[in-house]
């Protein structure tokens, strides 16, 4: 466990990099007063279906204006976008080893409907830790300069574009069983729904050994 803080933005069923940073640090800061940014974690998470990778996005509302603050973004329910990533996450992870232990913690996420994606990501991110029995010792943001004394700034270094993302030298994945691995060579760093429903119990040490130094 490393004593300095981290500062991380909010993030749709995290990735396995980003789970590997709350076993490393003894607080987490959630970036609440950032400008919204498309195509990132924040919302959106990767699965591994049948034909490879797929990312699940969830729909927000438009604002008046381009830049809204992470904590205004409301989630848009115009279209069925619920059912379509359970319906994808069920054809994806049924056969895997521990579906049938953990799809009821993750499905009524798809059966109640928040406003903020702000507050939909904390819940989601509040089971996932529950079910690795990590801690839960994560703060909001009071502002968007305001970054917290002895904090190492991540929140966009963690990225879904490979060009993006910045280099971390404290993780590289732990390769593990996946549900198609004898259609593709393991796929690192894909959505914590990955890593749970293949590993289970055994979830929290394959974060463990993602961790380098």
């Amino acid at each position: 466990m490393n004593n300095q803080d981290i500062l991380l933005s909010t993030a749709y069923f995290p990735p396995v990099q980003y789970l590997s940073k709350l076993l490393m640090h003894s607080t987490i800061w959630i970036e609440t007063f950032e400008n919204f940014s498309k195509q990132t974690y924040r919302n959106r998470t990767i699965i591994l279906a049948a034909n490879g990778p797929e990312a699940l996005v969830v729909p927000v509302e438009k604002g008046r204006s381009r830049k809204q603050l992470i904590k205004d973004i409301r989630i848009s329910y115009d279209t069925n976008w619920q059912h379509i990533h359970w319906q994808a996450i069920v054809s994806a992870y049924q056969s895997s080893p521990f579906f049938e232990v953990l799809q009821d913690d993750f499905q009524l996420f798809f059966e109640t409907k928040p406003n903020f994606l702000l507050d939909f990501n904390e819940a989601i991110l509040a089971t996932v830790l529950g079910i690795l029995e990590v801690p839960n010792s994560i703060k909001r943001t009071a502002d968007f300069e305001e970054v917290p004394e002895n904090c190492l700034n991540f929140r966009d270094a963690i990225h879904p574009k490979p060009q993006k993302a910045l280099p971390d030298a404290h993780f590289q994945a732990y390769p593990y069983t996946q549900v198609f691995d004898d259609k593709f060579q393991f796929t690192p760093n894909l959505s914590c729904l990955d890593l749970l429903f293949n590993c289970g119990s055994e979830s929290y040490e394959v974060l463990l050994k993602s961790i380098l130094g």
